[in-house]
C-alpha cells in the first residue's frame, strides 16, 4: 500500500494500482507536468500513465477484472468495445475503468469515478523511440526522473514533446492544440534547459517545421 500524505490521492491510488506490476510504468501527462512543478497547477480529468508496448500483456493480466477499452488505428475512438487483450499496434492507448465502475461514455472514454488512461510507448534497447521515420529517440536515462509524490515520471521534454505532437497530428491532418496542452506547455518551458530546448526544437521541426511552439524554444 502506497501512503504519503504530501502526494495528491490520484497519483497515491496508481501508484498502489502499479505497486506490484512487473514492468516498467511511469506517471505521464498533466498529473506529470504537475509532479515536474511541484504543485497543482489545473483540475484533472484522468490520470495518465505510460508503459512500453512489450509489456502490454503484463499489463492486461495486471488489470484483470477492469473495464479495459484499447484504441489504436485498428479501432475507432469513441469505441466502448472491450480490449480482451489483442495485440495493440502503436501508436495506441488504453482506457481503464476498475472493477465495479458505471460503463464509461463511449464518446470520451471516461467514466465518473477514477479513470486510468495507458499509453503504449515504443523502446529500442536503451533508448526511447519517440518516431521510427524520422527517427527520434533519446536514452532512457534522460526520460524519467522520480517525482516528488515517490513515484517515476517522464521528464519535462518527454511531457512537452506528447503534448506538441499528439499521434492523432503526427499520423494524420494537423488538429488544434488542446487548452490544456497549451497550459502545461507554458507552465513547463521555464523549467526547461537548454539542452531539453535545443533537442525539443529539433525533434518537433522534424516533423511539423511550422509547428506554433517552435519560436518560444528557440527563444
Amino acid at each position: 500500500m502506497f501512503s504519503d500524505p504530501e502526494t495528491p490521492e490520484p497519483v497515491a491510488r496508481v501508484a498502489t494500482i502499479m505497486s506490484d506490476f512487473g514492468a516498467t510504468w511511469l506517471l505521464c501527462g498533466g498529473w506529470a507536468a504537475d509532479s515536474a512543478l511541484g504543485r497543482l497547477t489545473r483540475e484533472h480529468h484522468d490520470i495518465d500513465i505510460t508503459v512500453f508496448h512489450e509489456d502490454q500483456r503484463a499489463l492486461f493480466e495486471h488489470l484483470a477484472g477492469w473495464q479495459l477499452v484499447g484504441h489504436d488505428d485498428h479501432v475507432a475512438d469513441d469505441s466502448s468495445e472491450p480490449w480482451l487483450g489483442r495485440e495493440l499496434e502503436p501508436p495506441a492507448h488504453i482506457h481503464a475503468l476498475p472493477q465495479g465502475s458505471p460503463p464509461a461514455d463511449s464518446r470520451t472514454g471516461q467514466g465518473p469515478g477514477f479513470n486510468l488512461e495507458v499509453i503504449l510507448n515504443e523502446r529500442s534497447g536503451d533508448e526511447w523511440l519517440f518516431s521510427r521515420a524520422p527517427h527520434i529517440a533519446l536514452p532512457l536515462s534522460r526520460c524519467v526522473v522520480q517525482s516528488p509524490w515517490g513515484v517515476d515520471a517522464v521528464t519535462p521534454e518527454v511531457i512537452v514533446f506528447y503534448k506538441a505532437l499528439p499521434p492523432a497530428w503526427r499520423n494524420g491532418p494537423r488538429t488544434p492544440i488542446r487548452r490544456r496542452d497549451e497550459r502545461d506547455f507554458a507552465a513547463l518551458l521555464p523549467q526547461l534547459a537548454g539542452e531539453q530546448r535545443r533537442w525539443l526544437h529539433d525533434s518537433i521541426a522534424l516533423i511539423e517545421p511550422a509547428h506554433p511552439w517552435l519560436p518560444r524554444l528557440r527563444g
